[in-house]
């Protein structure tokens, strides 16, 4: 046990140092409500065909808090279930604490140290401090449900990649449009390459300094 646990650590640590453009948390073990088929939707405990319904006709999710009002018949440890497969990452500079507090077990004591610590400007600064009070395998777990909002004038192509569902043509298309000078023109110019959803879900994403 003592060995399995290092190696956990260590690869949480090699996580961390190989992704020091990101800031999306790496979060391929958790389904993103805005991109999971019906079919892995349908694979998360305690949903049954009418919330996958649901899920799939309301989104994209501005916040999880829209998501989780679809779970209003679970239980907490029902939700915390779900939570662990299926998560709506959450901006780290503006997420309430009531959802912070849906990211599963995550204490209360927790939650104010994601607070104390804002405003995040690099999903390095959250490892740093947040890193402070857990191990590295747990700091791991969680940067699987937040964000950092990336400037679309100054992100770099890493970072951009780090959003999930992003590819190289869409990076292209975020810096060919450079400089931005507010999200109007952002919505204007992505949307001649996807729909209105689309433009949502990246928005959420981004900030413009």
């Amino acid at each position: 046990m003592f060995v399995s646990r290092t190696l956990v650590a260590l690869a949480a640590v090699g996580a961390i140092c190989f992704s020091a453009h990101a800031q999306v948390g790496n979060n391929d073990a958790v389904l993103n409500p805005d991109l999971a088929t019906e079919a892995e939707l349908a694979s998360v405990p305690h949903l049954d065909a009418g919330v996958v319904t649901a899920i799939v006709e309301q989104r994209p999710f501005a916040a999880v808090a829209e998501l989780d009002a679809l779970f209003n018949a679970l239980s907490d440890a029902q939700r915390d279930e779900v939570y662990g497969k299926l998560f709506q990452p959450i901006n780290l500079n503006t997420a309430s604490r009531a959802e912070i507090l849906l990211i599963p077990d995550l204490s209360e004591r927790m939650a104010h140290e994601f607070e104390e610590y804002r405003p995040y400007t690099s999903l390095e600064q959250f490892r740093r401090e947040i890193g402070k009070y857990v191990d590295a395998a747990e700091v791991a777990r969680l940067e699987q449900y937040v964000f950092v909002p990336l400037d679309l004038n100054s992100a770099t192509r890493e970072a951009f990649l780090t959003i999930p569902g992003v590819g190289e043509r869409m990076v292209h298309e975020f810096e060919e449009y450079r400089p931005y000078t507010s999200f109007e023109q952002f919505r204007r110019e992505i949307g001649k390459y996807v729909d209105v959803d689309e433009v949502a879900r990246l928005e959420r994403y981004m900030t413009i300094r």
